[in-house]
């Protein structure tokens, strides 16, 4: 081809020192241009089609395909078979263009298997069991070892030298490659860790204090994990941190189907008494209160007799008080609740006596274990007790504020 341009061009009248040349650019232009035009007629030919079916399939897992560009990178390899079969019009360079070429081919086909994991990863992503045990560290590690493999293969063609010559080199940069990927490293072991001992997935609520993350963990790979956090930004920390740092995992409590409430309400311990006849009259038409004061009552009064205790003093014996009435109807309370969780532990104690009062804390359980219902139900619950405290003649503890003291202060004036 190339004696035949120059022929041409010498036939032109063009001088015998240039004919060469211009008939090497000449060919070298043709075979370029048809590299690309091959390339095309492959896209319109064969890709484009193969899109159109694959859109129109009702399977989901070939749009995969389309969708990370299997069929464009293969198209990439069709412009190199153009040019290596033009190889032998330049006898000169031709081994040369065989080696250059076959290493782009490797190397092409190492994209479209990386495509194709990408696709296996994303199809594998959209089945449940992706959430416990994610293979998108586990594709990385692949793929770092297919480019390492390729890399050797494309030098050993591009230097007409053998592999295994240039992994011996290799391993003597054996340090200064784990100095590299000491991250990969240390994300595998932990990407391992988590997924055999399922201490994370995808969806799960943790907290990482160290690193200021508290939300739903978005993606795990080799390296790193991403969380969303609540106020919507994105933190991502090392895989291996969950490994060596402490981390706080909500997925129990969903599992549970229980969100915990765990809230005290201090009571000024001056209002604390034995309940008179009054009080007891007025909450017995409680209708939550009323089995848990006859039962009561009936055994305070058996305890007392059998003791022959003397009533005439307050102290003697047993008696009911205020409080401990108090605790007995928000137990009531809380089990006839809907929105608690009957299943677990439902409980109203007394805490230490502080210097704000005597803590008074309710533990129970939330059906609802979404953050907005359960803040909802839990606002519900101590709306409610604080309304409640009064009637049991009770008085919630706070610091005095400017309104008291101005009333404090009108009243030593009378």
């Amino acid at each position: 081809m190339i004696k035949f341009f120059a022929d041409w061009l010498s036939s032109m009248g063009l001088k015998s020192s240039l004919d060469v040349i211009f008939a090497n650019i000449i060919v070298v232009a043709i075979v370029v241009a048809l590299a690309f035009v091959s390339k095309l007629l492959f896209m319109i030919i064969v890709v484009k089609p193969i899109e159109i079916i694959i859109k129109k399939s009702p399977n989901k897992w070939d749009d995969l395909l389309v969708k990370h560009h299997v069929f464009n990178k293969l198209s990439l390899m069709v412009p190199a078979i153009v040019i290596v079969s033009f190889a032998p019009v330049f006898p000169v360079v031709q081994e040369l263009i065989n080696r250059t070429v076959t290493a782009y081919l490797i190397f092409i086909a190492a994209l479209v298997i990386d495509a194709i994991l990408d696709a296996i990863t994303d199809a594998y992503q959209h089945l449940e069991v992706s959430r416990d045990k994610p293979i998108k560290s586990y594709i990385t590690v692949v793929k770092i070892m297919m480019y390492i493999v390729i890399s050797v293969i494309v030098i050993s063609i591009l230097t007409d030298t053998s592999p295994w010559g240039i992994l011996s080199g290799i391993g003597a940069l054996t340090a200064i490659l784990l100095v590299i990927f000491r991250d990969s490293l240390l994300g595998l072991v932990a990407s391992v860790q988590i997924s055999k001992n399922h201490l994370v997935s995808i969806g799960d609520w943790i907290e990482v204090p160290k690193y200021q993350a508290d939300g739903d963990v978005i993606d795990i790979t080799l390296t790193t994990v991403r969380i969303q956090n609540w106020d919507k930004t994105i933190t991502t920390i090392p895989s291996y941190a969950l490994i060596s740092e402490s981390f706080k995992n909500w997925k129990g409590m969903v599992q549970a189907g229980g969100r915990r409430i765990k809230r005290s309400v201090y009571i000024d311990m001056s209002s604390i008494r034995f309940m008179d006849d009054e009080l007891y009259e007025r909450l017995s038409k409680i209708y939550l209160l009323r089995p848990y004061l006859d039962s009561k009552k009936k055994e305070i009064e058996e305890y007392n007799r059998k003791s022959n205790v003397d009533l005439a003093e307050p102290v003697n014996g047993r008696r009911m008080t205020n409080i401990g009435t108090f605790r007995a109807y928000l137990n009531a309370y809380l089990k006839n609740h809907p929105g608690t969780n009957k299943d677990l532990i439902i409980m109203v104690r007394q805490l230490q006596p502080t210097d704000a009062g005597l803590p008074l804390e309710v533990y129970v359980f939330s059906k609802d274990t979404s953050w907005v219902n359960y803040e909802s139900l839990q606002s519900d619950i101590f709306d409610h007790i604080l309304a409640t405290v009064p009637h049991f003649g009770l008085r919630v503890f706070q610091n005095p504020t400017g309104t008291d003291m101005r009333s404090l202060g009108r009243g030593s004036t009378v």
